[in-house]
């Protein structure tokens, strides 16, 4: 088999040789290349590939279309919504993802964002370093909030997890039937009402796309948390930063965009209130890098002996 690696896996080159000896001894032939975002490029990158590897890099329809050896896309992260699937399935390409590899990073960044902008972090950060004093900015406890969880897999069930430890009561809402300890599953609307804080935890389908839209706002608690580190077009953000101008939205915690970052200088989120941005870092730990790796070398090995797991197609 040939494979190819046509982005980083944010771990050492140690531990990547490792898993590479490995595929070697068994006779196959790896690549890696640094990523390269020109298609012309990675076409010929890969030439004659079986295999090709990638994180979060946009893949283009052309890959499927003009890569004719290709039999695996094997995708180092958990949502796939940047990778062509159903062209992949009709030229019977398997498909599988790294669903569970940053479980932990992503809710402790989502507790993180929601202690930062509760206690105003941000705010007194700035205050200190000026020479300031308290002053009015005075936070608020994270104990007795109402939070709710917008999709409870497993990311939204781990977070839930985390706001159940804080004291925090918490509002679960899935289009699936969930039954998690400490979550009181309600409709949207409910959800809407009664949270304090809520946080994104669905993936970006036909239906999810444009969720939280102004009238999805209007329905919020006035001065509610919103935390959003899941995919960036389930947010209309146009609408998110008229509420946050308008403090109908007290605060938000923003991690995904409608594109990657780097983000055009003008983006309205990078121009509102009470508001920390990040550049999509919410899966990206030391520690969440090392569990993907693993999960995708894995995954090949699985599918190099005929038994697909982690599968998407």
């Amino acid at each position: 088999m040939k494979i190819v690696l046509l982005e980083s896996l944010g771990i050492s080159n140690d531990l990547l040789v490792k898993y590479v000896d490995k595929l070697k001894e068994k006779g196959h032939e790896f690549e890696f290349y640094e990523r390269d975002l020109d298609v012309d490029k990675q076409i010929m990158r890969l030439h004659g590939a079986d295999v090709l590897m990638i994180a979060n890099m946009p893949l283009d329809e052309r890959i499927i279309a003009e890569c004719e050896s290709l039999k695996f896309i094997n995708i180092a992260f958990t949502g796939v919504d940047h990778v062509p699937t159903a062209s992949a399935k009709e030229k019977n390409i398997a498909v599988s993802n790294a669903s569970g590899y940053s479980n932990d990073s992503v809710a402790e960044l989502v507790l993180g964002l929601t202690l930062s902008l509760l206690r105003k972090l941000p705010q007194v950060d700035v205050l200190t370093r000026n020479g300031g004093v308290v002053g009015d900015l005075v936070g608020n406890e994270l104990k007795g909030k109402t939070v709710g969880i917008i999709g409870t897999g497993a990311i939204g069930s781990r977070t839930a997890e985390l706001f159940n430890a804080f004291g925090c009561k918490v509002l679960g809402y899935d289009t699936q039937n969930v039954d998690l300890i400490g979550v009181d599953h309600v409709e949207l609307d409910e959800l809407y009402e009664h949270s304090d804080i809520i946080s994104l935890h669905c993936p970006l389908i036909e239906s999810t796309r444009g969720l939280i839209n102004e009238e999805a706002i209007n329905r919020m608690k006035d001065g509610v948390v919103f935390i959003n580190a899941a995919r960036g077009p389930i947010v209309d953000s146009d609408a998110l930063a008229k509420a946050l101008i308008s403090g109908k939205v007290g605060a938000a915690g923003i991690d995904v965009y409608e594109i990657e970052p780097p983000l055009a200088t003008d983006h309205p989120l990078l121009h509102t209130p009470n508001t920390i941005v990040a550049p999509h870092i919410a899966y990206l730990s030391r520690e969440s890098m090392e569990k993907r790796a693993k999960i995708v070398f894995d995954s090949l090995d699985s599918w190099i002996a005929g038994n697909q797991v982690n599968k998407i197609v």
